[in-house]
């Protein structure tokens, strides 16, 4: 039985670079990204299915997840890779590009995990991992909205694995370095004379596949230039002075 891999933002860069590694390891994967005819390309490519649609919409994930069933009767992998940095300056505020950020960042992840978990509880468990940024574990003063959206969906990771192991799902959250890729493309120019290494985007794909066939949850993978992936380990939050814990809900 094949394995089945969701993928959003998978047309260019890492999701399509994940697309190609699952493929090639015998996955059948649901294309999903803005561009439509990237889409439909990479899905010739990699023997799969695409549908061109918009992650900022309940919709998207929805027929995403039909789409994977009705064509392959499962879903294993997820990867919520879709995403746009913001160019948002909070002293001349843009409200739709605010809102555009956030929708694609923030609402495409948690419509994805919502629409995704219905089909793999029925397939038995599974895995999702999310593209987050090293901007999602330090303030990223080049860009504070993005910032903003890349912490948003790494406590979303962190507070969801404890819950979503009990149902056998894991879910995890890639945290790249700046990486060659069309959301960078404006500036790579600059990392180039400046001697900046740039990640190329199998090398985060990389990371993305040890994630979803790793045995633990909720591990957030730092994936810099030269050095292999590592977990972040966040420092411990003091308590109460009287050492009580929270009560469990």
């Amino acid at each position: 039985m094949s394995t089945v891999a969701l993928i959003t933002g998978a047309a260019s860069g890492i999701g399509a670079a994940v697309a190609r590694r699952l493929s090639t390891g015998g996955a059948r994967c649901v294309l999903v990204d803005l561009d439509g005819d990237g889409a439909e390309r990479l899905a010739k490519e990699v023997g799969g299915v695409a549908l061109a649609a918009d992650v900022r919409t309940e919709e998207a994930s929805r027929q995403a997840v039909e789409l994977a069933e009705s064509t392959y009767g499962r879903l294993d992998l997820v990867h919520l890779n879709a995403g746009i940095s913001s160019g948002v300056d909070l002293n001349a505020f843009d409200l739709a590009q605010y809102r555009k950020t956030v929708g694609v960042n923030v609402d495409g992840v948690v419509f994805g995990v919502t629409a995704a978990l219905p089909l793999l509880r029925r397939s038995g468990g599974g895995a999702i991992v999310v593209t987050a940024s090293l901007a999602g574990l330090v303030g990223y003063d080049g860009d504070p909205i993005y910032t903003m959206t890349k912490h948003a969906v790494v406590g979303l990771v962190r507070a969801l694995a404890p819950p979503l192991a009990k149902e056998h799902i894991r879910i995890s959250a890639v945290c790249p370095g700046f990486t060659d890729t069309p959301l960078v493309a404006q500036a790579r120019e600059l990392f180039i004379s400046a001697g900046f290494p740039l990640l190329e985007a199998d090398e985060v794909a990389a990371a993305v596949e040890s994630a979803f066939y790793a045995d633990d949850t909720g591990s957030l993978l730092v994936v810099q230039p030269g050095r292999q992936p590592v977990p972040y380990r966040y420092a411990g939050v003091p308590g109460p002075a009287s050492g009580q814990r929270p009560p469990s809900s």
